[in-house]
């Protein structure tokens, strides 16, 4: 391989991983921004709204025993939180509130919420009141 040809590779490497980084932190504040929106509406009474911001398998979860996820989610009581961290991983993300965890997925419309109320939990998984 020529000098030229190992410049050239890594230039490139340089460029896609610039580029991947670029990518997650350009969708740090959007995924805290749905977070918030899906907050914004549980405190202001819009059930109906939260339910969709979450992700469809999450949807449906809280749609169980004959009840909408509107009422189920009322009464789940969620504490949500002023922001403390976001974290993203391609099409994943994880944003730490003050009292709750929220995780979320990407999709072709945006960010939608996969899983909140969450607490972690010492060497297990984090508990949530949403999963999907």
């Amino acid at each position: 391989m020529s000098a030229r040809t190992g410049a050239v590779r890594l230039l490139t490497v340089t460029l896609i991983l610039g580029a991947t980084g670029c990518s997650s932190a350009a969708q740090k504040p959007r995924a805290l921004a749905a977070a918030e929106g899906f907050y914004t509406a549980i405190r202001a009474g819009r059930a109906e709204q939260a339910c969709s911001l979450l992700s469809p398998r999450a949807r449906e979860g809280q749609e169980s025993a004959g009840e909408t996820c509107a009422s189920s989610i009322v009464d789940l009581r969620l504490p949500g939180g002023r922001s403390l961290e976001t974290q993203v991983w391609g099409d994943e993300a994880q944003v730490r509130l003050s009292a709750d965890t929220v995780f979320l997925h990407r999709y072709a419309n945006g960010w939608l919420v996969r899983a909140a109320g969450c607490a972690a939990r010492e060497a297990r998984p984090y508990r949530c009141e949403i999963e999907g």
